[in-house]
């Protein structure tokens, strides 16, 4: 919580999950007792992306303004609060929430909820794409989007297709566009009132023969998951190719023996295809009036793989968070773990005898949580995020582990930290600290007890989670905006790490971008970012869960507290291959259940997926599809605890490889490590 002083009154703001601000208050007459509060104006209608101002006073039983200090939150999700504008972030309805600090006339503060209507900002252009050119008799697709003055795109636009003269093409509702008599024509889609165009002449088609080259054929085992590239050649009477004639690609798929009722067996992209279950698989190109087919086997991928549990840092007393396994530079292993309702303590564990894991310290520091712990690659020190210190200057605090079982705090640094820092990514000589949510800030570490500002990266419009940083490049995950790229050192989009560049961003479908992991994957020949949703309800779901209390330990006397959590979300893998122009191409979805922390090394992802466990899931070779239903998944464990903070209610927040084991810490029962038991 933060106090501002303002020249007319003074307003204190502050609140978890919230987006929080001074607003202005009208000057205030001889103090009276406020008896409402009242908001000016009353109610908000804001374009994403836009700002208007915004005020809130206190009155008295006249309506004359008090000087009552004021507490004013709003969802950070969709709001942004400064000074006396209210930003919109996100579409949709939200209310900021006035409240006086002290309690009002009838013993408890009073309250002010204002409506807000986040909305879209009108659409200024249409695009319209497509890939193919136009053929007398032949289908190619087209693609519109609507864009805003920032560029922005707007999601789910549904467009009105239309071709300037259908004797020449026709074009269905979603841009499928059929070529009928060679000519000129032009496709165009509307939104809104606004029309975009792309013009075409369709051609004679001149193919007479086609032919699907590369991928699976006959006998040749495909296991599931296995990504096939097949393509598709149509040629003339003559023999040569013809250039740029359209194809559609569609499959066809006979189950295994004993399989009733199958899902979805599998899914075609172009001349990609994908199987999630076992069977026989036909994969069928045409182009025109022209047709081939492949029919290929697809066997079980089977990657399972049996672990056990080989040692335990219990923690039942407090709620663990994040943690880090690392070499020490005495050459013991050790586990650095974090947690809430813990009176600002961290913990030290001696993990180099998995079987007799040992607790050799803990640091206080002055804070209600410590979310975050990572240690730098060289080992030479670790960071500590705080949340809700008690003089609100929370910042980040750098550990000494000289002495990694008894780590000495160096240095707390906090100016321009001083909003909750929710987390921090070590190199060996720079720290990313994030700063309230809004940006991340870079500091010099090389000596950690003289920590020096560098530079800062803050995201327009934007909520920061979670960054990572490889290669130069910090990947942060930004919740409605999404994966964000920027140059921080690797200079091929001119950025350096005293002059942080953006070089792409990329929204998902979920809103909810919660953490990222870039991961070179050596098998594909591909970089993948690996984004991870959080999102702490399941409303409107079959499933919703019991509701806000999953943190409390149950208490009897209330009977409230002691529930799991309810979450949901999933993984998205992006190839960003080419930065500027990254795409999905799968994700890891867990029905029921939501993601935490992303961890991916050797071609297996270690995942933390909170109610659902700890997962290892296969992610060898190209991606594509829902890992999950194509037999991916290597092993998964859910830590049930009879003794644990909340008995017996998984929740893993973390997960990592270290030296043959995977360790992995629950909220409620601290840290476990796993082993295989059986060979690869």
């Amino acid at each position: 919580m933060r106090r501002f002083t303002c020249p007319t009154s003074t307003v204190r703001v502050g609140a978890l999950g919230a987006a929080v601000a001074v607003v202005a208050l009208a000057a205030p007459v001889a103090a009276q007792t406020a008896v409402q509060i009242e908001a000016d104006p009353p109610s908000l209608i804001v374009a994403r992306g836009a700002s208007t101002a915004f005020s809130v006073r206190a009155v008295d039983g006249q309506g004359q303004v008090v000087d009552e200090p004021l507490r004013v939150t709003a969802p950070r999700q969709g709001l942004s609060l400064d000074g006396t504008t209210v930003t919109g972030i996100e579409v949709g309805e939200y209310e900021i929430v006035a409240t006086t600090v002290r309690p009002g006339p009838g013993g408890e503060p009073l309250r002010l909820a204002i409506p807000v209507v986040v909305e879209w900002p009108p659409v200024v252009r249409v695009e319209v794409t497509s890939a193919e050119p136009l053929y007398a008799g032949a289908t190619t697709s087209h693609a519109a989007v609507a864009l805003h003055a920032d560029g922005t795109e707007r999601p789910g636009a549904e467009f009105t297709w239309s071709a300037s003269d259908p004797g020449r093409a026709e074009v269905d509702a979603f841009g499928h566009v059929t070529g009928r008599a060679p000519g000129p024509v032009r496709v165009e889609a509307a939104f809104e009132g606004v029309i975009g165009g792309l013009d075409h002449v369709v051609a004679a088609f001149s193919g007479v023969a086609i032919s699907i080259e590369g991928g699976a054929r006959g006998r040749e085992p495909v296991r599931t998951g296995d990504v096939q590239t097949f393509r598709a050649v149509v040629r003339d009477a003559a023999g040569a190719p013809v250039v740029g004639a359209p194809v559609e690609w569609s499959h066809r798929y006979v189950p295994s023996h004993g399989v009733m009722a199958p899902p979805a067996p599998g899914q075609i992209d172009g001349g990609s295809f994908v199987a999630d279950v076992p069977g026989e698989f036909t994969v069928v190109a045409r182009s025109g009036p022209l047709r081939v087919e492949r029919t290929f086997e697809v066997v079980p991928r089977k990657v399972v793989r049996s672990m056990e549990v080989v040692g335990r840092g219990r923690q039942e007393r407090v709620y663990s968070t994040d943690f880090w396994v690392f070499e020490g530079v005495d050459g013991r292993d050790y586990a650095l773990v974090g947690a809430k309702q813990s009176d600002g303590h961290g913990f030290v564990f001696d993990v180099t005898d998995p079987d007799n894991v040992v607790k050799t310290d803990s640091i206080q520091v002055d804070a209600r949580s410590v979310n975050d712990v990572k240690v730098s690659p060289d080992g030479r020190y670790a960071s500590l995020t705080r949340e809700g210190a008690s003089n609100r200057r929370n910042g980040v605090v750098i550990l000494d582990l000289a002495d990694p079982a008894h780590p000495k705090i160096a240095a707390e640094y906090t100016e321009g930290l001083t909003g909750g820092v929710h987390n921090a990514f070590p190199t060996d000589d720079y720290l990313f600290a994030l700063s309230n949510g809004d940006k991340y800030v870079i500091l010099d570490v090389r000596d950690i007890y003289n920590p020096k500002y560098v530079s800062e990266y803050d995201h327009p419009n934007s909520r920061v989670h979670d960054v990572w940083v490889h290669d130069g490049i910090a990947y942060s995950a930004e919740w409605g905006t999404g994966l964000v790229a920027v140059d921080v050192g690797n200079g091929g989009w001119g950025g350096a790490i005293d002059d942080p560049v953006l070089i792409s961003t990329y929204p998902v479908p979920t809103g909810a971008t919660h953490a990222a992991f870039p991961y070179v994957s050596e098998s594909a020949d591909k970089l993948y970012v690996f984004i991870g949703d959080e999102i702490l309800t399941r409303e409107g779901m079959a499933w919703e869960g019991i509701g806000p209390d999953f943190r409390q330990k149950y208490d009897p006397t209330t009977g409230k507290g002691g529930y799991p959590r309810a979450s949901w979300g999933y993984i998205q893998v992006i190839d960003f291959d080419d930065p500027e122009n990254p795409r999905m191409v799968a994700r890891y979805e867990v029905s029921e259940f939501g993601t935490h922390n992303i961890w991916v090394e050797d071609d297996i992802l270690y995942q933390a997926y909170y109610e659902g466990g700890m997962r290892l899931v296969d992610v060898s070779g190209e991606l594509m599809g829902n890992l999950y239903t194509q037999g991916r998944e290597i092993s998964v464990y859910k830590a049930f605890d009879p003794v644990g903070f909340i008995p017996n209610s998984p929740g893993a927040w973390s997960v990592m490889p270290h030296k043959n084991l995977v360790w992995f810490a629950d909220i409620n029962s601290g840290l476990w490590a796993m082993k295989f038991t059986d060979r690869p």
